[in-house]
């Protein structure tokens, strides 16, 4: 155990990546393009069984739009700070699933769903960038491979290799929960916060207001009731989030000129 221990610490320190924007360090243990690989799957999937509205939708054109437009921005940032790299291996898709889950994902790789019962807390295109700029981060900060290395640790796995490993596949089916709750990763508060403040970059890129970060994220506060939203569940606590954002928002402009 001693071996193994010291075995999973060495591969973390080689592994370790910076987040673009926080610069935070981050484990990598496992191939993104495996999880990629594996996400893909997962979603191909949840499209058999989802009630994906038609392209032709007018909440669909709205995520597709709003979508487009923030990954247009975060493609360019990311090239222009030298982080073209987290992008390999993205193939983005822009859903919209008609249910009554207040939720939004985005799988490693850039596929991204939005519920419907999340638009009438994101009455404004302003807050809809927030929702997508916030689930896009995710994936750009490469949560899921965070979280897949950090559950691999406690399993005493080094490394995985191959995208079919039995091993590999338990693991991410732990992270992910599944494809009948797809995208719903247990992200720790860290994750959250970091999402935010990469979102809200992104989302200034793409043109749109971050300041509509407040109004959302006390709309999902006041609607959170007995029991808070699913996308709520493991988030930071709403005083918190919402001080959080009103001092990032107050340095933004040094990482968008």
């Amino acid at each position: 155990m001693k071996y193994i221990s010291i075995l999973l610490l060495a591969t973390m320190l080689v592994s370790c990546v910076k987040v673009p924007i926080t610069n935070r360090r981050q484990a990598s243990l496992m191939p993104e393009s495996n999880l990629i690989a594996m996400s893909k799957q997962q979603y191909t999937e949840f499209l058999k069984t989802a009630n994906v509205l038609p392209d032709s939708d007018p909440r669909a054109v709205r995520v597709a739009r709003i979508g487009n437009n923030i990954k247009i921005a975060t493609e360019k940032f990311l090239n222009d700070k030298g982080h073209s790299k987290r992008l390999n291996g993205f193939e983005w898709e822009f859903k919209t699933v008609d249910e009554a889950t207040v939720n939004a994902w985005c799988m490693p790789g850039g596929k991204v769903c939005v519920y419907t019962g999340i638009l009438p807390l994101a009455s404004t295109d302003d807050e809809l960038a927030v929702v997508m700029g916030h689930e896009i981060a995710h994936a750009i900060a490469r949560h899921g491979n965070e979280r897949m290395s950090q559950q691999m640790m406690v399993n005493g796995v080094g490394t995985v290799l191959a995208p079919q490993d039995s091993t590999q596949s338990s693991i991410f089916q732990t992270v992910f929960m599944g494809s009948a709750t797809l995208g719903m990763l247990k992200y720790g508060r860290n994750h959250e916060s970091e999402a935010d403040k990469l979102g809200l970059v992104f989302l200034k890129l793409a043109g749109y207001n971050p300041q509509a970060a407040v109004t959302f994220w006390e709309k999902m506060a006041a609607s959170g009731g007995q029991k808070p939203p699913e996308i709520f569940s493991t988030h930071p606590s709403d005083a918190r989030r919402i001080a959080d954002i009103k001092a990032f928002l107050l340095e933004i402009d040094n990482y968008t000129k």
